[in-house]
């Protein structure tokens, strides 16, 4: 992933470009930023709107630097967003995962320039352990390579305190990240596999492909067929993934495979609509974590079926 400081490499020489023109030069930043604080695609998009009408009533000949204000402006909006969503996220129905994005190169080209592990579900679950300021700090020093200096301005602490608050940080994350990294060609090859085990229904096909400790997440925030918990263990997994494929088949029903955050995955869709959003992750060639996300709100961002000829 690209690093990114705080320096502007504006050339004052050239001719002053518009801020729209100045907001969508540093647009992906600021988008994979919010993103990452909120874990989703809608919320993401508002902070950006609100970011770039503030952009615009802003003095520019006072702004040294257009990214620095932008970053400053975005992570501070994600903040205050968060403190409200908290509340809400603690009265969801059950399960809460991020929505799902797509990164597959060929649906959204630029999308791969920030596709790390920072954007896999694990990892966007595990900071929902942090507080809204602990969650700006560790990913401006973590993912994005701001310095200390950089991240006290924007979050207008002191350096001390934001060294403090990204050792507080990196000890929530390290106690829970996950271990598991397999590589794209591991995880690639095992995706056809699951969904041809899921298809047919073979129950011994699907756990020879879990690991036995694999865990089942599943998001339907009461708005769609979803399980209230956690599901452990390869057989217990593949009984509840085979039997939500089975309550599909009378329906005219099709799957899309696609990158969804960075891992391999695939979006379901009935009648025409989408259902369900899936990704996995595995290690060793076994599937260590799965993530089912059939809330109708978020899902909205996904691409359409394929179309039938």
């Amino acid at each position: 992933m690209d690093r990114h400081s705080m320096q502007d490499a504006d050339n004052p020489d050239t001719a002053n470009p518009s801020p729209l023109t100045m907001f969508n030069e540093h647009r992906s930043l600021l988008f994979s930023i919010a993103y990452r604080m909120l874990g989703s695609v809608a919320d993401a998009e508002d902070i950006l709107q609100d970011a770039f009408i503030r952009w615009q009533q802003a003095s520019h000949d006072e702004i040294r630097s257009p990214k620095a204000f932008l970053v400053t402006i975005v992570s501070r909006l994600c903040i205050n967003h968060l403190q409200t969503a908290r509340v809400q996220r603690e009265e969801y129905v059950g399960q809460w995962l991020p929505e799902p994005m797509v990164t597959d190169p060929a649906s959204d080209p630029e999308s791969a320039l920030w596709t790390d592990e920072s954007l896999s579900m694990a990892f966007l679950v595990l900071l929902e352990r942090l507080t809204p300021v602990e969650r700006a700090v560790f990913l401006l020093r973590e993912v994005f390579d701001f310095d200390y200096a950089e991240i006290s301005a924007i979050l207008e602490r002191s350096e001390a305190n934001c060294r403090q608050i990204l050792r507080r940080a990196k000890e929530h994350v390290r106690a829970a990240r996950p271990r598991f990294k397999a590589s794209v060609r591991e995880q690639s090859d095992l995706l056809p596999r699951f969904v041809q085990a899921t298809t047919k229904g073979d129950l011994d096909g699907l756990v020879a492909l879990l690991a036995s400790d694999v865990v089942l997440h599943t998001d339907g925030g009461g708005k769609a067929r979803a399980l209230p918990n956690l599901i452990y263990g390869a057989t217990r997994v593949a009984r509840a993934i085979i039997g939500g494929m089975r309550k599909f088949a009378p329906q005219h029903y099709v799957l899309r495979l696609l990158e969804i955050n960075g891992e391999p995955g695939f979006v379901s869709y009935v009648n025409g609509q989408s259902a369900s959003a899936l990704v996995l992750q595995a290690d060793d060639d076994h599937i260590q974590e799965i993530y089912v996300i059939t809330n109708p709100a978020k899902l909205v961002h996904l691409p359409a079926a394929p179309s039938w000829t």
